[in-house]
């Protein structure tokens, strides 16, 4: 069974970096043929997918935040992480990794969720 683990701070100020960490564990994230993904809910909205590392390496990028985001994955940690740059209070969510065969914003592409972790955006 794939288990994903979310961490990161609970509260960032304005023009901050966010920094996130996944940690999976039961898969490898080179060994199958998944998408390691990150993906938010900002409050009283739908989900957004942010940014994808593929079992290959292959990175993908939601085009609106590509320019803040960053995503970068440790094989001797079985951990992939997500930078969001110059954090404004819409960048306020509920932050996901999950694992699928492929990515977007529809919940039912993905096969494996961590449990969120919230992130509030604040001076």
């Amino acid at each position: 069974q794939v288990q994903l683990q979310e961490s990161g701070p609970g509260l960032v100020k304005p023009s901050q970096t966010l920094s996130l960490t996944c940690t999976v564990s039961g898969s490898s994230i080179t060994d199958t043929n998944f998408a390691w993904s990150w993906i938010r809910q900002p409050p009283g909205k739908g989900l957004e997918w942010m940014a994808a590392v593929v079992y290959d390496g292959s990175i993908y990028y939601n085009p609106s935040l590509k320019s803040r985001a960053n995503i970068a994955r440790d094989t001797s940690k079985n951990q992939f992480s997500l930078q969001l740059s110059s954090v404004t209070p819409e960048d306020t969510a509920v932050y996901y990794c999950a694992a699928g065969l492929s990515i977007g914003t529809a919940s039912g592409l993905y096969d494996y969720w961590g449990q969120g972790t919230q992130v509030t955006v604040s001076s």
